[in-house]
């Protein structure tokens, strides 16, 4: 735990431990025929059937757009589409707990143990969380705390499920290093949820969906989803239609609109209904990553001297700093699903992309530099090896 408590001596500095160059001033936010021109484009050159692009300044949403169509019948997608909000999910789930911590419900830097009735491999393995009974033996589970689940370091693989003979296990001492992991996410769920008492979808909603006015966005699917629902293609240009979402799962079970997840964004970036310190630990480097890239997420570390310096994570956001300063970002991502949201405090200046289509993705990096200008944000890091579309 040494490494982590060593970074998160900064996060209280409200510019971070950014880089000692002069930052850059931001650039304007384009106009609307500017933004819908740059789409196109975008969508031109990628092939994506629908995408959808919320601009954040000022802590104020000042544009919704959203460009061509939400299932193959070719309805259109509108910025009031209910579309998957993949991971993300995550993003706000951590606010959520953020919240908790303020209220002193939970401590960051508490043992999990502390809060459950009895040790967590006797639990019964349920399928809305994950095999728990498979950490038996193994008693570092107990070095798990909150803070070390939401900067994704408790040595989990990103679901047990995906392990070669599907059991969950620690890989790595718990808070040593960064690999992302969904299990981390939902186990922090089920400290909420069977050591606190609560019900993270009622959380979820009353601090964040109702609060916000975020009236179609659910933690699980509703019926009147339906009427104005997308559909999604995949890489290889099939559709697959939208899951209905039957349990709560703070790793990404969330559906919302473009619309409803601005209004989140704009509060984010604004640090509202945070203490002005659970605002900046969130959104600060508690721990450094460490890898090439995200995936696969049990990679080999970089030797020191290749490491990033500009890139670590926050809690539920990795966060980078770049030419205009400190920032986060937060992608989601399925076969069918492509969604990113970038970030800078500075300003509280976003960009919010959501698209149904995942061939989408290369377009990523300059539609974020049209909007917020340079920034730099770790896109290789988060991509790998894809092959971006520069804009030309």
């Amino acid at each position: 735990m040494k490494r982590l408590r060593a970074w998160s001596l900064c996060v209280l500095l409200a510019s971070g431990c950014a880089t000692t160059s002069a930052v850059r001033e931001s650039p304007p936010v384009p106009d609307v025929a500017a933004l819908d021109a740059e789409a196109a484009r975008a969508m031109s050159a990628t092939g994506a059937k629908g995408l959808a692009i919320a601009v954040i300044d000022n802590g104020r949403v000042v544009a919704t757009r959203a460009y061509g169509s939400r299932d193959a019948k070719g309805e259109p997608l509108r910025t009031d589409t209910v579309m998957y909000g993949a991971s993300i999910t995550k993003t706000v789930f951590a606010y959520v707990v953020m919240q908790l911590a303020d209220e002193k419900r939970i401590d960051l830097d508490t043992s999990i143990s502390k809060y459950l009735d009895k040790p967590l491999p006797d639990y019964p393995d349920e399928d809305r969380y994950s095999t728990w009974s498979h950490l038996a033996g193994d008693e570092r589970w107990r070095d798990i705390t909150p803070r070390v689940l939401l900067t994704h370091s408790a040595g989990f693989a990103n679901f047990g499920f995906l392990e070669p003979d599907e059991r969950l296990r620690i890989h790595f001492a718990p808070g040593s290093r960064f690999a992302y992991s969904g299990d981390g996410i939902i186990l922090m769920q089920f400290v909420l949820e069977r050591g606190l008492g609560l019900d993270v979808g009622a959380e979820m909603q009353r601090r964040v969906f109702d609060r916000f006015g975020m009236r179609t966005t659910s933690m699980m699917w509703r019926p009147d989803f339906a009427q104005n629902l997308a559909d999604g293609w995949k890489l290889d240009g099939s559709v697959e239609p939208h899951d209905e979402r039957s349990r709560v799962r703070a790793a990404g079970s969330m559906d919302t609109t473009l619309d409803d997840l601005a209004r989140f964004a704009a509060a984010l970036v604004s640090g509202e209904d945070l203490s002005p310190e659970a605002f900046a630990r969130m959104t600060s480097p508690q721990l450094p990553i460490t890898t090439r890239s995200q995936f696969p997420t049990l990679q080999d570390e970089l030797p020191p001297e290749s490491r990033r310096k500009d890139l670590a994570a926050g809690l539920g956001v990795v966060v980078f700093d770049g030419p205009q300063g400190r920032g986060f970002f937060k992608n989601g991502h399925n076969d069918s699903t492509g969604n990113t949201l970038v970030c800078l405090p500075r300003g509280r200046r976003c960009v919010l992309i959501l698209s149904n289509d995942v061939r989408a993705e290369p377009a990523y990096p300059h539609l974020v530099r049209f909007v917020l200008g340079e920034a730099g944000v770790p896109w290789d890091w988060e991509y790998g090896d894809m092959a971006f579309w520069d804009g030309r």
